[in-house]
């Protein structure tokens, strides 16, 4: 804010406590604008948005998760859906999840993503601009499908939602309506195996998880993986930039931050592109 002198101390009491006033109220009403977007990029990645289910517990790489039930699908972490398969895998095989948010099973094979676009699905623009920006930027390839077994279908939803990694079969990407193409480019970096960046087992020494401003039923998307029994190491450092993390006012309750840098600033959420880190863990994965 700009200093002013003024003539006396009495005036320049009144008047500097009027102008600090405005100035915050001011700098209040120009924060909450960005504040709002980053509440709405981050709440439109749900698979259905305003709705909560019952919590279950279940297993997965051999160590018992919690998720939520809703319209008869495994909700994880808000937007990912998990198969039964996966739920009930307690062989271990995820124990060696390599850092930037990715894991080593359910890659898709020689880095080739076969998918379909549902033609009832509108504005499909925004997956071909996702697709086109992630064969610019990662070692993946997207192939139209023909007879392969394995493959993605992107589609409308309720909200932005997708599979975790290749399950083997058909799989979706869930669209609504309000789902941009930087959502879709997030739901992709899902099906190649990325999860939330703010889940790294390590996220402490870069973060504050601000629990009391979480919004009820939604704690579960700021746990860390190594508390749902995921070992490994991180890939580099916590990037606050990537396309897979959550902004400072993601999923409050209150208006208030739920994630902050450990000196306590905020950070905005980031729904443009990959990051120089999702392109190195990427890179690592594929």
């Amino acid at each position: 804010m700009r200093k002013y002198s003024f003539f006396g101390l009495g005036a320049a009491v009144a008047l500097s406590t009027i102008s600090l006033t405005g100035c915050n109220k001011d700098q209040d009403n120009a924060n909450q604008p960005a504040q709002l977007e980053q509440a709405q990029d981050a709440k439109a990645e749900e698979a259905y948005p305003g709705q909560s289910g019952a919590a279950k517990a279940g297993e997965w790489g051999g160590q018992p998760i919690s998720y939520q039930e809703i319209n008869g699908e495994k909700v994880y972490e808000g937007d990912i859906l998990l198969t039964q398969e996966q739920v009930e895998a307690s062989q271990g095989q995820d124990a060696g999840r390599p850092g930037s948010a990715g894991r080593t099973t359910g890659r898709w094979p020689s880095g080739v993503v076969y998918y379909t676009i549902d033609t009832a699905l509108p504005n499909q623009a925004r997956v071909t601009d996702a697709i086109a920006h992630w064969q610019a930027n990662s070692p993946v390839r997207f192939v139209r499908r023909t007879t392969q077994t394995s493959y993605v279908t992107f589609r409308v939803g309720s909200g932005c939602s997708s599979n975790i990694g290749m399950i083997g079969s058909r799989q979706y990407i869930n669209l609504a309506s309000g789902c941009s193409t930087g959502n879709t480019i997030h739901e992709i970096g899902h099906a190649l195996g990325l999860f939330h960046e703010q889940t790294r087992n390590d996220r402490d020494t870069y973060v504050n998880i601000l629990t009391q401003n979480i919004q009820a039923g939604y704690e579960g998307n700021f746990t860390k993986y190594s508390g749902l029994g995921y070992g490994g190491t991180d890939y580099g450092v916590l990037d606050f930039g990537s396309i897979m993390m959550y902004g400072s006012f993601s999923f409050s309750s209150n208006g208030q931050p739920t994630i902050t840098r450990k000196d306590g600033s905020t950070f905005n959420i980031q729904r443009t592109g990959l990051s120089a880190g999702d392109k190195s863990g990427i890179d690592a994965m594929y």
